[in-house]
């Protein structure tokens, strides 16, 4: 995939519009668990998740192989969506973005401010991917996939700095969406040669990559109604299952209630905001409290997109907030 130098490379490259975020130790978050708790703070880039650090490195490395490109066209539930948004206008690239029906109304906001055009169509996100891929073909514009080489290597620089900042971790919760995340946190941890555990978390209203898991092959499943949009996967990625059965320990199912926690318990121990997928890695190490005890963990906190009016509600325990759209 890629050695230790390309992906300091990467670091590199990416650093120049992405500061590294930190990772932080909460003492009230070490109470709530009985052990060391370390937070990798994505919610802290300047699109608001990890997935920017994967689009600057994709854009940079595709206008090296294609400088001539008319424009690009892409899927998404938002977070990739917004990744490709800041690094395509700084290209001076147009793009177009599609997105199912319902879609996070500000992640749309928050791609149109970038420059992109934003699409509603179908049902869920791999509809939308397959109009997108339609698209491109008819117009001749290159179609980015959600899951890429590139864009792992440049998402797996948040692992890099977690990993060579914070030494000698049990363990890392990491959430898997189409999966880029947790394939670039397991292959730094491969070269790095640590022996640190990894687990993928998924939401159990949408665990295909858990099932994948645990069955050694490809499951999909019919619907992925969870309002964590950025885990709402219903048709896992070969090449990433691949690297997730190889290099994971096992992956974990939290439901949207045990998410729900996780996201008040963020803003209640360290004031920070978390999206459904951002807050899933610290629900499942909740729910694998006893296992943990005395131990130094780490967990993502993925993204903090999420909309006001879905927080409030959270915040608020009051649950009648209607799914997403399902990918």
């Amino acid at each position: 995939m890629f050695d230790l130098d390309a992906l300091r490379q990467a670091a590199q490259l990416i650093h120049r519009s992405v500061p590294p975020t930190p990772q932080y130790a909460w003492p009230l978050l070490a109470e709530r668990l009985g052990c060391e708790v370390w937070l990798k703070h994505e919610n802290h880039t300047p699109a608001g998740a990890f997935k920017v650090r994967g689009g600057v490195l994709y854009v940079h490395e595709l206008l090296k192989r294609e400088p001539r490109l008319p424009g690009l066209v892409t899927a998404t539930r938002g977070n990739h969506g917004i990744s490709l948004a800041m690094a395509a206008r700084k290209a001076g690239l147009p793009l177009q973005i599609l997105v199912p029906e319902g879609n996070s109304t500000e992640k749309n906001a928050a791609m149109r401010a970038c420059g992109a055009e934003v699409v509603e169509y179908g049902r869920d996100f791999d509809t939308a991917r397959q109009r997108a891929a339609e698209l491109a073909k008819a117009n001749g514009w290159h179609f980015v996939p959600s899951l890429h080489p590139d864009l792992i290597r440049g998402v797996a620089t948040y692992a890099l700095e977690l990993l060579e900042a914070v030494p000698n971790l049990r363990r890392i919760y990491v959430p898997i969406g189409l999966g880029s995340g947790i394939c670039g946190m397991i292959r730094t941890r491969d070269l790095l040669g640590l022996d640190t555990e990894i687990i993928g978390v998924v939401s159990s209203a949408a665990d295909a990559y858990a099932q994948s898991f645990e069955q050694g092959r490809i499951v999909t499943t019919e619907t992925a109604d969870t309002f964590a949009d950025g885990m709402a996967c219903r048709m896992p990625a070969p090449e990433a299952l691949e690297i997730i059965r190889q290099g994971a320990a096992r992956v974990v199912r939290v439901s949207d209630e045990e998410i729900r926690q996780a996201i008040r318990a963020l803003h209640e121990d360290t004031h920070n905001l978390a999206e459904g997928a951002g807050a899933a890695a610290l629900a499942a190490a909740m729910q694998e409290r006893d296992a943990n005890q005395g131990e130094r963990i780490a967990v993502v906190l993925s993204g903090g997109n999420i909309d006001r009016r879905v927080l409030a509600d959270v915040l608020a325990e009051r649950h009648e907030t209607p799914s997403p759209a399902s990918v």
